[in-house]
Order: structure tokens, then C-alpha cells, then sequence
């Protein structure tokens, strides 16, 4: 099959570099190559061109030069600010008390199950059918010795926009705690406001924003200390070391910018595509949308359904024999073959959680492609309805 005559609808999973960003990369692995650390002209002109990126990313997102970090990509960015977090309040021998949400990507929650397999004592925040955490549930969860909350922009799997305004000022207003927040699947769609959600520590992906893949950055608010994953050299003050990777940073600096800069555009042109599809996916009885359809609170790109009672991924490939690419969980747990953990919050019913489907779109589709995605779904589920005992 012709990837031309493939419609890619897993941008979720991950997203076409942008033209202008495989332009810049392929300049800077060209052209410049020194060693940004080492002290000759050369590295020299590798580290303005790091710093310049770092100006670049500081402005779009509004925070200081100095509170930018660069990483291999979120998860990284994940674990540095939860590991980075807990481990420096240890040292310094004090009790410690996490809170997370049930819905984080694998990223955010696997550090926490392994934080709470070490003894460190943790609080699974539960959240509503819309895949919201309520502001009374995390108020009852604070304590006077929580160190941390993480709480994500946007659910990667339904789309869920979390009311970060108000959770930002409970945590501020309550606790002494950080606030940590997942922007993965917020940035280039949705506003970000660091400065109002009060957030410490926020992390960002190259490739969910049509950047490269292997790069990303933790926005490290703030003078609290962290502590780091991996120990070397002195490079991005000590808690990223190894040689910095120029090209793929200054293409993220221009995947940020140009994901900023076209956001309002971007989200007008998703809410149509968003609200076409919901439209054809209504009259489809053996579908259910798991994904809140509000507009406050459910993501313009994003857009889950249960087939129950068939496999996703038997879904998928049918999906794909159409030429239609999407997906069932988050890319990081597709190969599971378990319920989706974020559904089983959402929905309490492990039927739908374990025949969940996500459709992702990216702006510059068209109302065609849309219209092609709902009707290669209604002929797979006619297809295969007749399966389901």
C-alpha cells in the first residue's frame, strides 16, 4: 500500500516532522558538529547556537533562559523531575509524600509504582467519567509532608484537559508541594500557562510536536533542588550530562516555536475535524465514545471509542488494511495485552477499557479524510459486529 493513500490518524503516538524543522536539522548536522563543551571557537559557535534555542523555547513558553533543560525526550523529562524531586527531599532525610493521577502516561506512573515498591508513600488520585481530577479528591489527598503532584495538560489516550488553573492554586494554597505537569499532548493545541497553573516542572516531547524524535525538555521552575538520573559531566547544570545533541535541539527550539505560534489556528481547525468525526461516530450504535465531548474539557485531537467485545488490535489492522492508521492505548502500552489503565479510571467497566481505540488528528487534515476515517470504521465494525459472542 502507497503511503500516499494512507491516512495516518496516530498523531497522538507521534507526529511528521514539520518541513522547516527537517530543514534546520539537516543544516545543523551539516554544518555544525563541534562539541558545544569544548572551549575552541568551533564549540564555541555549537553552544550560541544551544543557548539560542534555549532563548528560543523560554520565550514561547514565558519562563527564564536558565529554566529550560534539555533531555532525550519526555520520559526522561518525567523521571528527572519525579526521581529528581523525591530523591533530593531523601538526602535531605525528610518523610515524603507523593500524589499522582490514575490517568499519567506509563512515563510519570511507572516512576511512582516504583517509588511506592521503595517505600515512598503514594496517593493514586481517582478521577471522574470525564477523566477529570476533582479539586476535593486532591484536597483530601494533601498532606503536610507531600512533596510532589503530578498531574498531566491532556490525557494522551481520551484527550481529557485537566482543570490545571485550579489544581495549580489547591496544591499552591493547601501544601508546600511541587507541581509537576505532562504538556505532551497540550502544546501546539491548546494554550499553556505555566505562570497561572503555578507548575514547578513541566515536560515536553520533540515528536508529539513535529520535532524530532529523542529529544525534549523538563521546564525546571524555581531554586528547589533536584536530584539527577545519570551522573558525568557538568552540561545542563549538572543534571543532564553528556554531549548535548545541537541539531536535534535547535530543531525542537523551532518545532516549540512554530507549535506556539500556530496553536490558535491549529486548535479552530482540530474542533471541526474533531466535531465532524464525533458526528459520524454517533450513529454508529456499536461504538461507544469514551472521550468527554465538551469542549472545556475534552482536547480538539483526540478521540476514543470501545468497539466492545472485539479486539482493538484486530480493529487496527483491519483499520490499516483500509488504509487508515490509528491505535488502542498510548504507543508505550499498545503491545500490552491488558485493559487500558486510563479507560478502567474513567469508565469502571473493563469491557470498554479493554476495546478502546484512539483516533489522533493533526491540523492539516482535510474534511475528506475525516469523512474516509468514518467510513472505513463503519465497514470494520459491519465486518466484524458478526464476530462478537
Amino acid at each position: 500500500m502507497s503511503t500516499t493513500s494512507v491516512i495516518y490518524a496516530d498523531h497522538s503516538a507521534s507526529t511528521p516532522p514539520h518541513p522547516e524543522v527537517i530543514r534546520t536539522l539537516t543544516e545543523v548536522t551539516e554544518r555544525i558538529y563541534a562539541n558545544p563543551s569544548s572551549i575552541h571557537e568551533w564549540g564555541g559557535q555549537a553552544d550560541q547556537l544551544v543557548q539560542r534555542a534555549r532563548a528560543v523555547i523560554a520565550e514561547a513558553l514565558r519562563v527564564k533562559h536558565s529554566e529550560v533543560l534539555f533531555t532525550s525526550g519526555a520520559t526522561e523529562s518525567n523521571n528527572l523531575a519525579v526521581f529528581g524531586v523525591v530523591r533530593a527531599m531523601q538526602s535531605q532525610g525528610k518523610p515524603v509524600h507523593v500524589i499522582v493521577s490514575k490517568i499519567e502516561h506509563a512515563s510519570v506512573y511507572a516512576c511512582y509504582e516504583q517509588l511506592e515498591r521503595e517505600g515512598v508513600e503514594v496517593t493514586y488520585l481517582p478521577v471522574n467519567a470525564s477523566g477529570l481530577v476533582e479539586p476535593e479528591q486532591l484536597k483530601l489527598a494533601l498532606k503536610p509532608h507531600t512533596a510532589l503532584v503530578s498531574i498531566m495538560h491532556v490525557n494522551n489516550e481520551t484527550g481529557s484537559i485537566q482543570p490545571l488553573k485550579e489544581l495549580g492554586a489547591l496544591i499552591k494554597a493547601e501544601s508546600r508541594a511541587l507541581f509537576h505537569v505532562d504538556g505532551v499532548q497540550g502544546l501546539g493545541k491548546l494554550p499553556v500557562e505555566l505562570e497561572s497553573w503555578k507548575v514547578d516542572l513541566y515536560s515536553l516531547s520533540g515528536h508529539k510536536i513535529r520535532a524530532p524524535k529523542g529529544v525534549g525538555l523538563l521546564i525546571h521552575r524555581g531554586q528547589f533542588p533536584l536530584k539527577p538520573l545519570m551522573y558525568g559531566g557538568s552540561q545542563e547544570k549538572g543534571l543532564r550530562p553528556g554531549t548535548m545533541n545541537v541539531p536535534s535541539i535547535v530543531a525542537l527550539a523551532k518545532g516549540v516555536r512554530l507549535a506556539v505560534e500556530g496553536q490558535e489556528a491549529a486548535y479552530r481547525q482540530l474542533r471541526q475535524l474533531h466535531d465532524q468525526l464525533v458526528d459520524y461516530l454517533q450513529t454508529q450504535p456499536q461504538l461507544i465514545i469514551n472521550s468527554p465531548l465538551e469542549e472545556a474539557v475534552g482536547a480538539p485531537h483526540i478521540i476514543n471509542v470501545s468497539f466492545v467485545g472485539m479486539k482493538p488490535e484486530v480493529v487496527v489492522h483491519a483499520m490499516e488494511k483500509r488504509g487508515v492508521i490509528l491505535s488502542t492505548q498510548s504507543a508505550c502500552s499498545s503491545k500490552l495485552d491488558k485493559p487500558s489503565r486510563v479507560l478502567t479510571a474513567m469508565t469502571k467497566d473493563n469491557a470498554r477499557a479493554a476495546s478502546g481505540l484512539r483516533i489522533s488528528l493533526a491540523p492539516n487534515m482535510t474534511p475528506e479524510q475525516v469523512e474516509l476515517i468514518a467510513k472505513a470504521l463503519a465497514e470494520t465494525v459491519n465486518e466484524l459486529k458478526g464476530l462478537i459472542r
